[in-house]
């Protein structure tokens, strides 16, 4: 008989959650996903400042699943910080607060962002990460576009990510680039439904938890905007330098220019921007054409003083290979878009950013 959602929250319902009641009771199992072929996944949402409490109910909990026939049972543990108290006021010394912190084994940290979505911001990233891995960097490429991940496919990636003792995550590989997405971790065509925390959560996760090994640069596709993952990515770790991709018409650079002052008030370098679908040539007749205006973002970084790092023309060889699983460089290394991404890769080389 096949394993039900209800026949799981009832098992679940019977461990008991260290601050009282049950772990079903106390809100603390979030996403829960009974597969077809019998895994069970969810997430257990604990107090921050109570992990240690909460190892051996995540060890009770998985094995009450996998007492009801579960083929896997996957929970992932994350914590949300409770409210501290009011600071002393007192005459003795404070410590200081602790500031972002450098990833183990990786060197340096990229993000690529856009104010907005739809500005092509994951073709870049994708392609650049290819393009670093061709000039012989140490590459890796975060997904961290939680509620629109698109990497695995950009990448032609697919699979879950092998977890050896449940506690770190081994990461996929193509095309000389370690890559990690959430979207490997959820079915195709699920919705991830997470408040905040969660997504604080996960991004922790993805950065300590994940095996990355040595590299030279970790390239991070952030989601559109100014929100939680934005601020967590630079709070929490050294963050090198940010690249912005925006297109050329004014709505777009309207909110490029608030993810610029993001990164100002988060005091992360912009390294430079990039305008993308900055010109169409006609695969007929070779006429020209500046669909989105032109040059809107090369005046911007202009009065920024910041590098314009490339223009990437609107081509439909840059679409299919992103959605055929292999990004313009490497299936396409001679033609001229993929070359434009090679040049951003050698000057970011040349430059020290990567």
């Amino acid at each position: 008989m096949a394993l039900t959602r209800d026949a799981v929250l009832t098992a679940l319902k019977g461990i008991s959650d260290p601050a009282g009641g049950d772990i079903v009771g106390a809100n603390r199992v979030k996403a829960l996903n009974v597969e077809e072929t019998g895994a069970v996944r969810f997430v257990l949402e604990v107090p921050g400042d109570k992990g240690a409490a909460y190892g051996p109910v995540r060890e009770a909990a998985e094995a009450a699943v996998k007492a009801l026939g579960a083929e896997k049972v996957s929970v992932v543990m994350t914590a949300h910080s409770a409210p501290k108290p009011p600071p002393d006021l007192g005459t003795g010394a404070k410590p200081k607060p602790k500031g972002p912190q450098k990833v183990p084994g990786i060197d340096r940290i990229l993000a690529v962002a856009s104010g907005k979505g739809g500005v092509g911001k994951s073709t870049v990233s994708s392609n650049l990460a290819c393009a670093l891995a061709a000039e012989g960097r140490r590459v890796g490429l975060l997904d961290a576009d939680v509620y629109g991940p698109s990497q695995p496919r950009m990448l032609g990636v697919s699979g879950r990510p092998a977890s050896p003792d449940g506690k770190t995550i081994l990461p996929l590989r193509n095309f000389g680039v370690t890559m990690m997405s959430i979207g490997l971790m959820m079915n195709e065509g699920q919705a991830v439904v997470w408040r905040g925390p969660m997504l604080m959560g996960a991004l922790q996760q993805m950065m300590n938890q994940v095996q990355w090994g040595a590299l030279d640069v970790l390239i991070v596709d952030l989601p559109p905007g100014t929100g939680d993952v934005q601020m967590t990515l630079s709070q929490k770790f050294q963050v090198d330098g940010a690249i912005v991709v925006s297109t050329p018409q004014d709505v777009a650079l309207i909110d490029a220019r608030k993810g610029i002052d993001m990164f100002t008030q988060l005091k992360v370098p912009l390294i430079g921007m990039i305008e993308n679908m900055s010109t169409h040539i006609c695969s007929n007749c070779g006429h020209e054409e500046h669909i989105f205006g032109h040059g809107g973002v090369a005046r911007e970084a202009e009065k920024l003083g910041a590098p314009l790092l490339a223009e990437i023309p609107l081509h439909l060889d840059i679409r299919t290979a992103s959605d055929g699983g292999a990004p313009i460089v490497v299936s396409k290394p001679d033609s001229t878009q993929a070359q434009a991404f090679r040049t951003v890769a050698r000057d970011l080389i040349r430059n020290g950013h990567a």
